[in-house]
């Protein structure tokens, strides 16, 4: 069934995987760091985010420059970190708005915000790294 798509179509899917791969042990990551950090130790879920978006943007760049996009775009350049750096705080300004809605304004606790931090802003990251980043 792959093997019928177009080659252009395929690229997507390999990349996809990839990024999913990727995306998944960095999101993983984070959220294990929040977690730790948010319900293990009690200290503000906003703290959480902040050390698992440090923790995440530590390994990313990397996997994502070699594995997930390898072969889309042109070579990495000091503008693509800048992207890439600019997506990144993009993403923790999006799990930032999860922790303030659902924990803060919303009070539905603080695991509350795992699930859009693992569904929804993968797929932003996912957006905006394939068509701006690693382009």
């Amino acid at each position: 069934m792959i093997s019928t798509l177009d080659p252009d179509r395929r690229r997507l899917l390999g990349q996809l995987a990839r990024f999913a791969v990727t995306g998944a042990f960095v999101t993983a990551l984070g959220v294990g760091v929040y977690a730790l950090v948010a319900l293990v130790l009690r200290w503000h879920p906003q703290l959480g985010n902040f050390l698992a978006y440090v923790v995440a943007v530590a390994t990313g760049y990397f996997m994502h420059s070699q594995w997930s996009f390898r072969g889309h775009g042109s070579e990495r350049t000091h503008a693509t970190k800048v992207r890439f750096a600019v997506v990144s705080i993009i993403s923790y300004l999006l799990n930032s708005f999860w922790v303030w809605l659902l924990f803060n304004h919303l009070d539905l606790g603080r695991a509350a915000p795992i699930a859009p931090m693992l569904f929804v802003t993968p797929l932003v990251t996912f957006t905006l790294n394939r068509q701006w980043v690693f382009r």
